[in-house]
């Protein structure tokens, strides 16, 4: 089985290293750094319930309507109220400030994926604004590094490239794609590789992984980590044996839809593998 064996490190010159092990809180809440809520705000309670289970990373789609960064995937769904700052930025802030400076007390940074769903380029320049009221809890991209804090943002979606990657200093990067893998963009541009399972892999859970997609995982894994970035797989099967797969491969966030069953998933199998509770 491969090994997450770059735990905790931090990368020279990205500021990435690979997703760490879990570890509990003070307030016995087990850390999960590979967890990742996909569409996080369609859960009755978006971002307080991933915190409770431990995630470490959520997602959350807006649309800009008059000026106003909404948060729903349809365009049509947008309420007035559930702003990116009402339902994310405000609860995480607090939070910090709760726990001295960090999402989880003495834990590790928390990503902000938000996905542009409007144009990028009217989307980037409201956006920066927004984030700009949050910048003491956030982490800073600078042309060769990160400069890690409490919370790491990125934008995927309808990303405004040319945009971004002209700003020398900005308090988000890109989520990128394979493409970013052959080209080996700037880590602190783009510090994950994110990619639709189904574009790379037929194998739905079913039986075995086979070997060429056995393979073919983990060579992406090990050149997405040779790059010095994190990899994340959206459209996957949302059960165990998938699961499994890309936790042996050294996936570094498993994208889910069912938190609970994906908490209970991590912590047991951190638990065998290191025979600790």
């Amino acid at each position: 089985m491969w090994q997450h064996g770059w735990l905790g490190l931090m990368l020279i010159g990205a500021g990435l290293g690979t997703a760490a092990s879990a570890q509990t809180t003070g307030s016995g809440v087990r850390v999960l750094p590979r967890a990742h809520a996909h569409n996080d705000y369609e859960h009755s309670r978006p971002l307080l319930d991933a915190l409770e289970m431990g995630f470490c990373s959520v997602e959350a789609d807006v649309h800009l309507v008059e000026g106003r960064l909404l948060v729903a995937h349809d365009r049509w769904r947008v309420k007035p109220e559930r702003t990116l700052e009402a339902l994310y930025l405000e609860p995480l802030r607090t939070r910090v400030a709760t726990n001295g400076g960090r999402v989880f007390a003495a834990g590790p940074t928390f990503w902000l994926l938000v996905d542009f769903k409007s144009d990028g380029a009217a989307t980037w320049p409201v956006f920066k604004a927004v984030l700009e009221r949050y910048r003491p809890m956030l982490s800073v991209y600078e042309p060769t590094r990160l400069r890690t804090n409490a919370v790491t943002v990125l934008v995927s979606g309808n990303v405004p490239r040319d945009l971004i990657s002209a700003e020398p200093e900005r308090l988000a990067a890109i989520d990128g794609r394979s493409a970013d893998l052959e080209a080996n963009s700037a880590p602190s541009l783009v510090p994950w590789v994110s990619e639709s399972w189904g574009r790379l892999f037929a194998w739905r859970g079913s039986g075995p992984l086979p070997e060429e997609e056995q393979t073919r995982l983990r060579e992406f894994v090990t050149r997405a980590h040779a790059q010095r970035r994190w990899v994340r797989f959206w459209g996957a099967p949302d059960f165990e044996a998938v699961w499994r797969v890309q936790w042996e491969a050294g996936v570094d966030l498993i994208n889910t839809d069912r938190l609970d069953a994906l908490a209970q998933f991590l912590v047991a199998t951190e638990e065998a593998s290191t025979g600790r509770p």
